[in-house]
């Protein structure tokens, strides 16, 4: 099963926050947005923030093959029954196009966490009574024993905010079977300081949640880097910006070290939780 998940997601994937709203005046602009990148032949999308089955619904319906996944559906704010129970719900509309993307999220936002690991561990012994099968559930891992528990307990793991340094030490703990989709920020922008700006702006909030900052220190970033907003080494390394060949390249780089599938987030500057349709093209005709 987990072959059959890679060939469906395929190489490309869209990572966007916009295409999970609950606002009804979006839900048209959201179905339409969900089937032009399927036409455009992008083999799924992952819905931003701590999203959750039902957050799929209208995307699915709007299409008929892209798979819909959640990056991610907080263990904290979602307990496993209910989880279990909207991903029935899904799956029974839908068969086989959604999966549930998991995660621990960070303490700064979520006042019961605590134990991450462990509490993960029990989430997925909750999830498998409820039958929610283990090939259709990929877990947020950064660190190794959250990797390896995504080849031993999931259908692979969908790193956020990495590097392709980090996706070949991933592959490396996985094994060549477990999907591995990695997230990936794209700037829409060749200019050197306008880019870094956007991306700076948009790196800020996570330079604040230590379960991101571990992981640069631990591929080799100083503390240094992480001061001031980011030093452009780190910059550079999170954020695809340029022209399109450096853009095409940059992201080529994590199939090159592993990846299966690369969940393309776009930073232009606009609201988060905007569609970036334009961009979306632009990069389905570089990339697809």
């Amino acid at each position: 099963m987990t072959t059959a998940l890679k060939e469906t997601v395929g190489r490309y994937g869209i990572w966007s926050v916009g295409l999970r709203s609950e606002d009804p005046a979006k839900r048209a602009e959201i179905a339409e947005a969900a089937a032009e990148l399927e036409q455009l032949g992008y083999g799924a999308v992952w819905l931003g923030g701590s999203s959750a089955a039902h957050h799929s619904a209208s995307l699915l319906e709007a299409t008929s093959r892209l798979m819909v996944g959640t990056s991610i559906q907080s263990i904290w704010q979602y307990d496993a029954e209910a989880s279990a129970a909207g991903f029935a719900e899904v799956d029974a509309a839908h068969p086989g196009r959604f999966v549930l993307g998991l995660g621990v999220s960070h303490a700064k936002l979520a006042d019961q966490y605590r134990r991450p690991y462990s509490a993960l561990v029990a989430y997925l012994d909750a999830l498998d009574a409820a039958g929610v099968p283990a090939e259709r559930r990929v877990l947020a891992a950064l660190g190794p024993k959250t990797l390896q528990l995504s080849a031993d307990r999931a259908a692979g793991a969908i790193p956020y905010l990495v590097t392709p340094e980090h996706t070949a030490q991933a592959r490396a703990i996985l094994g060549e079977a477990p999907l591995l989709s990695p997230e990936f920020k794209v700037v829409p922008e060749t200019d050197p300081t306008r880019a870094r700006a956007l991306a700076r702006e948009a790196l800020a909030m996570y330079l604040s949640l230590p379960n991101y900052t571990n992981t640069f220190l631990r591929l080799g970033f100083t503390e240094d880097d992480l001061a001031d907003g980011g030093s452009d080494r780190l910059i550079d390394a999170l954020y695809a910006w340029g022209d399109e060949d450096r853009i095409r390249d940059r992201i080529n780089a994590f199939h090159e070290a592993g990846a299966d599938h690369v969940a393309i987030q776009v930073v232009d500057g606009g609201p988060r939780d905007g569609l970036q349709r334009e961009a979306w093209r632009r990069l389905a005709d570089v990339l697809i």
